[in-house]
């Protein structure tokens, strides 16, 4: 193989999800591209790069100092759904059914690998809270270990504000899920957000 060819394989392949086979095709498959083509998506990647900002309100990412979804005065102001990272956002905005506001905390409590809350934008949040104004905060933090402990942490750290509502996603087994495969912790909280059918 080329020296090239390895280079660029070689830096396909530190994207996430995308093994040495795959970075070797979208690597052909850019070869294949009209050089024009090819100009534009590095531009795009490289302007991307160098000017994207973090939301001063949300920590969502923006062009802006305030990101649309924040600037926009039809939203619900007094609820706020917390998210570990910005694809978070995306797929809850890909739903259309939050008209809400977010934050993005920008990861997960994580001891193991060196994350504290202070290395979070929980401290962020809390002014957005003091403020005043917001009555419902939904934390939709992942169900891994990192995720329950950052969702206990958050817990705590919150109740301390009068007529504040917390609330949480609900958890539980997976439309097709088969019961006899999923883990207890999702079965426990299957069980503990149930409803009633009507």
């Amino acid at each position: 193989m080329s020296r090239l060819l390895q280079d660029v394989v070689g830096e396909l392949s530190k994207l996430p999800g995308i093994g040495r086979r795959t970075a070797l095709r979208l690597a052909i498959h850019l070869l294949r591209m009209e050089p024009d083509s090819v100009a534009d998506m590095t531009r795009s990647i490289d302007d991307f790069r160098q000017k994207i900002r973090y939301c001063r309100v949300c920590n969502n990412l923006s062009d802006e100092e305030v990101c649309p979804i924040c600037a926009d005065r039809e939203r619900d102001r007094s609820t706020i759904c917390v998210v570990e990272q910005v694809a978070d956002v995306l797929s809850i905005e890909n739903t259309r059914q939050y008209r809400g506001l977010y934050h993005v905390l920008g990861g997960v409590i994580s001891p193991m690998q060196g994350i504290a809350p202070s290395d979070l934008k929980i401290d962020l949040l809390t002014e957005r809270i003091a403020r005043g104004g917001v009555r419902e905060v939904i934390l939709a933090i992942s169900t891994s270990v990192e995720g329950e402990t950052t969702l206990f942490y958050l817990m705590n750290r919150l109740r301390g504000y009068e007529g504040l509502k917390i609330t949480s996603i609900a958890r539980g087994i997976g439309f097709g899920d088969e019961l006899e495969y999923v883990d207890e912790l999702t079965i426990t909280h299957a069980l503990m957000n149930r409803r009633e059918i009507e």
